[in-house]
């Protein structure tokens, strides 16, 4: 007998739907976090040129790259993308009506 899996439509951030607590903050810093390991990657630097160009250790390196950015801010991990040669914009505009809640969001371009 086969056991139905009940399948549940997602918010948009898996953080919130964990219930996790500032679910809006993890999912920004995840988003930051993935940009700054695709630009890692993508410029083929090792590890250890990332880390001296962030001014930061290997290991944090490694941390980063492999979603665990707990223990870095948004702030930080603005400057890492500045010293990876990209602007940070922050935007603040009105939500549209069609929506309840407002959010927090990375956008690339």
């Amino acid at each position: 007998m086969t056991e139905e899996i009940k399948v549940q439509p997602s918010s948009g951030n898996v953080f919130a739907d964990l219930g996790l607590e500032n679910a809006d903050e993890l999912l920004v810093k995840a988003e930051l976090a993935r940009k700054i390991s695709s630009i890692i990657t993508n410029q083929k630097m090792t590890q250890a040129e990332a880390a001296d160009l962030l001014g930061i250790d290997q290991i944090k390196v490694s941390y980063l790259i492999n979603g665990k950015f707990s223990s870095f801010s948004t702030v930080q991990m603005f400057r890492f993308l500045n010293s990876l040669g990209r602007d940070v914009e922050i935007v603040v505009k009105s939500k549209p009506k069609s929506r309840l809640k407002a959010q927090t969001r990375v956008v690339s371009t």
